[in-house]
């Protein structure tokens, strides 16, 4: 199979739910079982994907969507698709900041996933480390808006400034993927750009991400349905996940080969994921990792 990267860029607020809740919000976001970290399901993004291929609605269009995705339930034929996408995990997260309006922040933890997939020791440097601040300490990249005097403040935390090269690379190198064609928004991601500790971090992925409230409204009386209050978590606009997606060689006759179809999905894709498109939430972007 042919192994390629892909990352997701929130346009807009992101709602991927999970379908149930546990606490006060009656509506959160999917998260991992074992890290409680926000990721979008492979499965959500594969189905927004297919519908994007169909609604090109050519002859090699239609054809593509079946070799990728496999037919549509009902039909005759039964064989799987060449497309296998994964989840998407969270790579930064916008957070408020006291200096510079916002960070992207991202923490040890996810860098060292993050690098396995993408391999990214060998483009940032196949001597930069991760960087692995303190308890009590951030790291912030050499040209970094966040900092102020000595201190890195998000929400209502305090944090020890600190400066150190290998967060330029890794915020470098993830800039590129991200923004290829963009040296404005590079610049920007860079500038931002924090390493958290751990423990901050997933405190962060927890607190940090935005709720808001919505009604319902009684079409007779134009007034708020009784009891029609609830409150949705979403992913923050600027947030950045990543994936793994892999191809196989097509399963139909005189199908395309795996490398033949990697270069038929584009670098770049608009889609609506998730819940609320019709409120403008969803927007994002999907960045092809390999293809440049």
């Amino acid at each position: 199979m042919k192994q390629n990267l892909f990352y997701l860029h929130a346009v807009s607020a992101l709602h991927c739910g999970n379908g149930q809740s546990a606490g006060v919000i009656d509506l959160p976001i999917a998260r991992e079982r074992a890290t409680n970290l926000p990721l979008v399901p492979g499965s959500s993004l594969r189905g927004v994907l297919r519908e994007e291929f169909a609604s090109k609605g050519g002859e090699d269009d239609r054809k593509l969507e079946k070799s990728l995705f496999g037919p549509r339930s009902g039909s005759d034929e039964a064989h799987a698709g060449a497309l296998a996408i994964g989840d998407a995990h969270l790579l930064l997260l916008p957070i408020r900041a006291l200096a510079g309006i916002v960070a992207y922040a991202t923490c040890p933890f996810i860098l060292r996933n993050f690098s396995k997939d993408a391999g990214y020791p060998k483009l940032a440097g196949s001597d930069v480390a991760i960087p692995v601040p303190k308890d009590t300490e951030a790291i912030h990249t050499k040209s970094s808006v966040n900092r102020l005097l000595d201190k890195i403040v998000l929400e209502d935390l305090d944090l020890v400034a600190r400066q150190e090269s290998g967060a330029d690379s890794w915020a470098d190198a993830i800039a590129k993927s991200v923004f290829p064609d963009d040296t404005d928004a590079q610049t920007d991601l860079v500038q931002r750009f924090l390493i958290l500790p751990d423990s901050v971090f997933v405190f962060l992925s927890e607190t940090a991400t935005e709720v808001r409230a919505r009604i319902a409204i009684d079409e007779k009386t134009g007034t708020v349905k009784k009891g029609a209050l609830w409150y949705e978590e979403n992913l923050p606009a600027e947030s950045v996940l990543w994936g793994i997606y892999a191809l196989s060689d097509a399963r139909v006759k005189d199908g395309l080969k795996a490398d033949d179809l990697a270069a038929k999905i584009p670098a770049s894709l608009l889609l609506q994921l998730g819940g609320k498109a019709g409120i403008g939430r969803g927007l994002t972007r999907f960045i092809n990792g390999g293809k440049r």
